[in-house]
């Protein structure tokens, strides 16, 4: 990779980036409320297992596609990926963060002007873009390699859930830097199987994170918006 592609990689990973990451728990908060996480080691457990079950076995691989899809110029493939990933949001906020984020850097790849419109015309074409759409057509526009690609989306997501962690729990910053060096671990093997992963073992399969999402939607006293 060449220094600017890192560059670049390490600024979409950034959770420095204005896309409105931070504001959003995926259901850990409700959990936390619940009391199904209250300690270093449930929250590990929590998001190692949503992380398992939902991120690295589906999301990852989708953006793996969009990143050829786009790589291809084939529009047509990323409005069916970016469809499918749409689908899968199983709550009203999950849908809403991830449109919302979405359109958030969407806007912002045309306000650092670095791109004229031929470049970003095939983003223009797809319609409510989720968030894994828009960030692998920057990846792939500033020639991020996908394997590095996906171990930085997967590093990114992993960071917010622990930092929401942190504040809700909550747990000190030497516990979420634990979190992180444990959980991170798996990241390299995680971005290598969704490169090859093929769409008959590609899975959504977390109930136990569909139904907190959704009781987050009515819980009364809320820090994150999902």
């Amino acid at each position: 990779m060449t220094t600017a592609a890192l560059v670049r990689l390490l600024q979409l990973a950034s959770p420095a980036l204005p896309v409105g990451a931070y504001t959003y728990s995926q259901g850990l908060e409700w959990s936390t409320e619940a009391g199904s996480v209250g300690d270093e080691a449930s929250a590990g457990t929590w998001i190692g297992e949503t992380f398992d079950a939902a991120v690295a076995s589906f999301e990852a691989p989708l953006l793996a596609r969009m990143m050829a899809a786009w790589n291809d110029t084939d529009v047509a493939g990323v409005r069916r990926l970016n469809g499918e990933f749409l689908a899968s949001r199983e709550t009203a906020e999950l849908r809403a963060e991830t449109l919302q984020m979405g359109f958030s850097l969407a806007r912002l790849l045309h306000d650092l002007g670095e791109f004229d419109d031929g470049r970003v015309a095939p983003l223009a074409q797809i319609e409510r873009p989720a968030y894994p759409s828009v960030w692998s057509f920057a990846a792939n526009a500033w020639s991020v390699a996908p394997g590095d690609a996906l171990a930085a989306y997967l590093w990114s997501w992993l960071e917010n859930q622990v930092m929401a962690a942190v504040k809700l729990v909550p747990l000190g910053q030497t516990a979420g830097q634990r979190l992180l060096s444990r959980l991170g671990a798996r990241i390299p093997a995680a971005a290598a199987r969704a490169l090859t992963l093929p769409d008959a073992e590609l899975s959504n399969f977390a109930p136990g994170l569909a139904i907190a999402c959704s009781r987050h939607e009515t819980q009364y006293t809320r820090l994150f918006r999902s």
